[in-house]
């Protein structure tokens, strides 16, 4: 027993510790809901008084461009920074959801009433593409999720855009 607990306390400690995430440039916030995403930028108060939000929904399949995929284009893409430490919260509204981008290494569950936490460090620039992940009801496989990761000088034009627009119309 008290072998045990020597071995258990530091690395509760480790695991605690590893999982912080230290001085992130953008804290994300996902609301999965049964079948889209929500997202929250509230990092950005220099350029607003208000968080920017939207909600991320599936393209159908008669609006795709040529070019995009089909089941996993979304309307409005979740934009990063590359380089740039991202610090993702989540959380759902009604179902168990999982957001999972494979590519990027990246799984989280989503549970109603609870805030779960994970951190995002993407090196280069590009489009990647996942889904939810949890089987979540009818239409839990038109659940796409795009995360576009861009340079900073890209991401803050990309910003200032997106709250220009959203809170002009």
């Amino acid at each position: 027993s008290f072998n045990l607990l020597t071995v258990a306390v530091p690395s509760f400690a480790l695991l605690y510790s590893m999982d912080e995430v230290i001085d992130p440039i953008i804290t994300l916030k996902v609301i999965g809901s049964q079948w889209y995403w929500s997202y929250e930028y509230s990092d950005n108060l220099e350029f607003s008084d208000e968080p920017l939000i939207f909600d991320s929904y599936m393209v159908q399949e008669n609006d795709l461009e040529i070019g995009q995929f089909r089941l996993l284009e979304v309307d409005n893409r979740v934009v990063v920074p590359t380089n740039s430490h991202i610090r993702v919260l989540i959380t759902a509204s009604d179902v168990l959801h999982s957001w999972a981008i494979p590519s990027l290494g990246i799984k989280l569950d989503a549970c109603p009433g609870r805030l779960n936490q994970t951190s995002m460090f993407i090196k280069r620039e590009g489009v990647f593409y996942g889904q939810c992940s949890e089987i979540c009801g009818v239409n839990h496989g038109f659940m796409p999720i795009v995360i576009e990761a861009v340079s900073l000088e890209d991401y803050l034009t990309w910003l200032k855009n997106k709250i220009n627009f959203d809170f002009n119309v």
